[in-house]
């Protein structure tokens, strides 16, 4: 798979690199680190040999003394090993440790805490649209979402169907990490119908036929394994009363759309629909991530329904965007924002939609949302 730049900085400071599967955290680390010690823990051998043996990584660091980064991948098979990282960062030998995983699960159930803060927590995300630059189209990422391992397939549709028994397979089976696969399953399928939406559990456990408390324990599996994530509502300040559940996404839109059923009675606007809003979440989100201040990203909802996507807050400010599935603007899609911005009016707020035209109304910027995600980069939201 050829390397396409990315917007994550390594620095020079040790840290865990997370993400799903197929985001090319492997492929990002050898081309910032091309003459780093890489420790392959998805290797058999190498993960036999240290499992018997984790001591046996300091004699590693020992015999290559001009490697200055250390590369470790996927951690999460071998946790033990942080004790010998742990040791060697304690001894201040000059080397950079770069820890990728896919699951933060074993990691922080193995009591380790992510090295007690000596090592910082680094996410890399699907492609953001800016990093593809031409190569990004708005139809291909809402069907086949976002994934490097995807894009770069021959048959992404094949290869989207396959991924999800790539975790089931070995990640929540061979771990052991729920005791019946099969509701499992069925759960990731239910919660394709909460992508966009604001979470109900109760709901979502009788469409799976598990108890709230299984569905509950299920989707901490899911979040462990980066698969998806939660939204809260946005309060600072509040002056309305507002609603208090989250919302949930599935972390890629390919994803969502390989979990969620596409028959006769199913509705392909509302899929297409979740599928756009989805888009803009995970742009939203590796934005938050890779900029260097501070931002957290929320929902906005009031009890009388009226509902704002995302919330961006942070240190360049605060930011109402509203997506729409349309090609045109109507009046009542304006109207939340409005609100938004009686109660918030130092907000800036966009609507996404998609159409072609820029439009400026009741001091909300409209933007095509192709030109919004392609002009989204850290530190800069297009305006």
């Amino acid at each position: 798979m050829a390397f396409t730049p990315r917007f994550l900085s390594a620095g020079r400071d040790h840290f865990f690199l997370l993400g799903p599967r197929g985001t090319g955290k492997t492929l990002w680390c050898n081309h910032e680190f091309p003459n780093a010690l890489r420790i392959d823990l998805l290797d058999p051998a190498t993960l036999r040999q240290l499992s018997a043996r984790p001591e046996q990584l300091r004699e590693l660091v020992d015999a290559n003394p001009h490697a200055k980064q250390i590369f470790i991948d996927e951690i999460q098979k071998l946790p033990e090993l942080l004790e010998v990282v742990h040791f060697l960062i304690e001894k201040k030998t000059g080397h950079q440790f770069v820890l990728t995983g896919s699951s933060a699960r074993k990691l922080r159930r193995g009591g380790i805490n992510l090295l007690g803060g000596r090592a910082a927590e680094k996410h890399l995300h699907p492609y953001m649209a800016a990093e593809l630059g031409r190569d990004f189209t708005l139809d291909s990422a809402l069907q086949h979402g976002m994934l490097p391992v995807i894009r770069a397939a021959h048959d992404p549709d094949a290869l989207l169907g396959a991924y999800n028994g790539l975790y089931l397979r070995e990640e929540v089976q061979t771990e052991g990490l729920v005791r019946n696969i099969g509701s499992f399953a069925r759960f990731l399928e239910a919660m394709s119908y909460s992508h966009g939406s604001v979470l109900n559990l109760a709901s979502v456990a009788r469409d799976c036929h598990v108890n709230r408390k299984t569905a509950e324990g299920y989707l901490g599996v899911l979040e462990d394994l980066l698969l998806g994530f939660r939204l809260n509502v946005f309060t600072r300040r509040a002056k309305r009363e507002l609603a208090s559940h989250p919302k949930f996404y599935y972390f890629d839109t390919g994803v969502f759309r390989a979990n969620r059923p596409s028959g006769l009675l199913d509705a392909g606007a509302d899929i297409d629909g979740a599928a756009l809003e989805g888009l803009v979440a995970q742009h939203l989100r590796a934005w938050c991530a890779y900029s260097s201040d501070r931002h957290e990203l929320y929902y906005w909802q009031t009890r009388s329904q009226a509902e704002i996507d995302f919330i961006i807050y942070g240190a360049s400010g605060l930011h109402a965007i509203e997506v729409k599935n349309s090609t045109r603007v109507r009046p009542e899609d304006l109207r939340a924002l409005r609100s938004f911005g009686e109660d918030y009016p130092q907000s800036q707020r966009f609507l996404l939609y998609r159409g072609k035209d820029r439009i400026k109304r009741d001091d909300v910027l409209c933007i095509p949302c192709e030109e919004f995600l392609l002009a989204l980069t850290p530190n800069h939201i297009p305006h």
